[in-house]
C-alpha cells in the first residue's frame, strides 16, 4: 500500500479550476496573432529579410513541437498545478523579453513564450479529462472557445493599440498583462485532491508504446496538419489580404473574425461530437468549409475577402475536434497524456514547416498561388486523416 503524493492526485474539478482553464487557454494564441497582425510594421521597423519573417512565423509551431516533449515529464515531476502555472509564468516572461530589443531578441523571446505555451498545450487536455471526466466535451469546448477568443482579441486590438501607443513594441508587449493575470487565477483555482492510497503491484504491466499504434500516428498527423493550416492562416492571412488591396487595420480585423468565428464552433462542436460514436461527418463538414475558403483566396481574393475569411474561420473549428479525439480515442488519463504528448510534439514539428514554406514560396514565386495550391492539397489530406481518426476505436 503506497500513499500517492498530493501533487500526483488529479486537480479538483471546481468552477474556479474551469475558469483557470479558460483563462489559461485565452493566453495560448495572442503570442502568435498579436505579432502577426502588425507583422508588416515589425518587419519594416527592424529592417529584416523575408527569410527572417518566415522563420518568425514558423517559431511557434517549431517550439510547440520541441517543448511538448518535456511536458509529460514536468507534469509528473511537479504536478499539474505547478507545471501549468510555471508554463504560464514562462509565457509571460517571453512576451516581455521579445519587445525589448532587436530581431534576434524578438525571435528568442517568441521561442521562450511559445515554450511556455507548449507545456500548457499538452497538459491542459489531461486536466480536462482527469478533473472533469463527465464533462469532457463541455470543458473542451470552453477551453478551445476561449483559446480562439484570445487569438481573435489579440489580432483585432493589436493594430489599434499600435496606433494608440505609437509603438508596435508596446502594442505587442501589453499582452503579457493578460498572461500574468492567468498565472494568478490558475494558482488560486488549481488544487490537487486529497491524498489517496492505492495498491501498486511489484511489477507494473508495461504499456505498449504509442509509436506502434497506427491510430496514434493517424491522430498525430491529423493534429499536425490542422495545426499547419491554423498557424499558416494566423501567420500570413493579414499579409495576403493586404496584398489583395485590404488596408492593414481591416486585415487585422478580418484575421480576428476568422479566430472569433471558431469560438461558437469550439463551444458547440465538441459537446455535440462527443455524443456520437464517430466524429468523421463533422470532420468532413469542417474540412469542406476550410477548402472553400482557401479556394476563394486562390481564385478571387479581392472579390469577397469577408466570405473567404468566414469560411476559413468556421473550418478552423477542426482544432477542438482534434483535441476531443485525443480524449475519446484513449481509455485512461495516462494514455491521454501520452497521446497528447506524441500528437502535439510530433504534430507541431510537422506544422512548423507550413508557415515557413508558405512565406518562402511567396517570396520565390512573387505570388500566393503556389502556396495556396499546396494548402489545398494538405487540407484534403487533413480531412481524410481526420475522418479516419474520428472512427470509434482506441489506440
Amino acid at each position: 500500500m503506497t500513499v500517492v503524493k498530493n501533487r500526483h492526485v488529479p486537480l479538483v474539478g471546481s468552477t474556479l479550476l474551469a475558469i483557470g482553464v479558460a483563462l489559461a487557454a485565452a493566453n495560448l494564441r495572442p503570442a502568435v496573432t498579436s505579432l502577426a497582425s502588425v507583422l508588416v510594421d515589425v518587419r519594416a521597423a527592424l529592417g529584416v529579410s523575408a527569410a527572417w519573417t518566415s522563420a518568425l512565423t514558423a517559431v511557434p509551431a517549431l517550439c510547440f513541437g520541441f517543448a511538448a516533449f518535456a511536458a509529460p515529464w514536468l507534469g509528473r515531476r511537479l504536478g499539474m498545478a505547478r507545471a501549468i502555472g510555471l508554463s504560464l509564468g514562462v509565457l509571460t516572461l517571453g512576451l516581455v523579453l521579445r519587445v525589448i530589443d532587436g530581431p534576434w531578441v524578438v525571435l528568442g523571446g517568441t521561442f521562450i513564450a511559445c515554450a511556455g505555451i507548449a507545456v500548457s498545450n499538452v497538459l491542459i487536455p489531461v486536466v480536462v479529462k482527469a478533473s472533469f471526466p463527465d464533462k469532457v466535451g463541455l470543458i473542451t469546448g470552453v477551453y478551445t472557445g476561449t483559446l480562439s477568443a484570445g487569438a481573435a482579441l489579440a489580432a483585432a486590438l493589436t493594430p489599434r493599440l499600435e496606433d494608440f501607443f505609437g509603438s508596435w513594441r508596446l502594442a505587442v508587449g501589453v499582452w503579457a498583462l493578460l498572461s500574468a493575470g492567468a498565472v494568478i487565477v490558475w494558482f488560486a483555482g488549481a488544487r490537487h485532491g486529497s491524498e489517496a492510497s492505492v495498491v501498486r503491484s511489484a511489477a507494473p504491466a508495461e504499456k505498449r508504446s504509442l509509436l506502434r499504434s497506427p491510430l496514434a500516428w493517424v491522430i498525430t498527423v491529423f493534429f499536425g496538419l490542422q495545426s499547419l493550416f491554423a498557424y499558416t492562416v494566423m501567420g500570413w492571412l493579414p499579409a495576403m489580404l493586404v496584398d489583395s488591396g485590404v488596408d492593414r487595420n481591416t486585415a487585422g480585423m478580418l484575421l480576428a473574425v476568422s479566430m472569433l468565428l471558431s469560438v461558437p464552433v469550439s463551444l458547440f462542436v465538441p459537446p455535440i461530437a462527443a455524443r456520437f460514436k464517430s466524429q468523421a461527418p463533422m470532420v468532413l463538414a469542417l474540412g469542406v468549409l476550410s477548402f472553400a475558403g482557401i479556394f476563394g483566396m486562390l481564385v478571387a481574393p479581392s472579390a469577397a475577402p469577408g466570405l473567404w475569411v468566414v469560411l476559413i474561420g468556421f473550418g478552423m473549428g477542426m482544432f477542438p475536434l482534434a483535441l476531443l479525439v485525443m480524449s475519446l480515442r484513449t481509455k485512461s488519463t495516462s494514455d491521454t497524456a501520452r497521446l497528447s504528448a506524441m500528437a502535439q510534439s510530433l504534430g507541431y514539428l510537422i506544422a512548423a514547416s507550413g508557415p515557413f514554406a508558405f512565406g518562402v514560396l511567396r517570396e520565390a514565386t512573387g505570388s500566393w498561388t503556389t502556396s495556396l495550391v499546396l494548402q489545398l492539397v494538405l487540407l484534403a489530406a487533413l480531412t481524410v486523416l481526420g475522418m479516419i481518426a474520428g472512427r470509434p476505436r482506441y489506440v
